[in-house]
């Protein structure tokens, strides 16, 4: 059962991953601030993703 779980959970991770990097790259951030979130991703996978999520993705949403 132990390895089931992990498996999930590897996979779960690779999927958050995926979405992270994938949002990064079609961001309008600069090519330097790009990189750096996605070395970032890479290199901490899940403490990454949760830094990325706190502090990377802006609202597209309309100011007034």
């Amino acid at each position: 059962m132990e390895i089931v779980t992990t498996g999930i959970g590897g996979t779960i991770v690779l999927a958050l991953d995926i979405y992270a990097i994938y949002s990064i790259l079609t961001s309008r951030n600069s090519a330097g601030a790009k990189i750096l979130w996605t070395i970032l991703v890479l290199l901490l996978p899940i403490l990454g993703f949760i830094i990325w999520l706190l502090a990377g993705p802006r609202s597209t949403a309309a100011t007034i």
